[in-house]
């Protein structure tokens, strides 16, 4: 069971990566539960956003696949504990070297984020 979580996890891992760096909508709201936060800080000031909030500032913005950037995205851990996951990710894109801590919880049968805290480190 816990090889089987650890999968599906990376699937939907590597559907965020796709969300984030081409801007693929559907794929970002296919990851995350409709209540989920987002948390960070970029350039030192906080970033709080609801996730209609932070759909619509991706939908916005220019993707890093559109700026010819190469993904260079990758899982660095994954925690599991019953139906709750801890993943750490490295995300660096659009000119920032990001990290993401994603709360995960599985939901009717499937993992989905239900919270995002970021920050930027030089």
């Amino acid at each position: 069971m816990h090889q089987e979580n650890i999968k599906e996890i990376e699937k939907l891992i590597n559907t965020y990566f796709e969300g984030i760096f081409y801007g693929k909508i559907s794929n970002l709201l296919s990851c995350f539960s409709n209540n989920a936060i987002i948390y960070g800080d970029i350039n030192s000031n906080e970033y709080i956003k609801t996730l209609s909030e932070y759909i619509e500032t991706v939908k916005t913005r220019e993707s890093p696949n559109d700026l010819g950037e190469t993904l260079n995205m990758s899982i660095i851990g994954i925690d599991i504990l019953g139906k709750v996951a801890m993943v750490k990710l490295h995300v660096p894109m659009l000119g920032f070297n990001y990290y993401d801590y994603l709360s995960l919880f599985k939901i009717q049968g499937e993992w989905k984020i239900v919270n995002k805290l970021f920050t930027h480190v030089v």
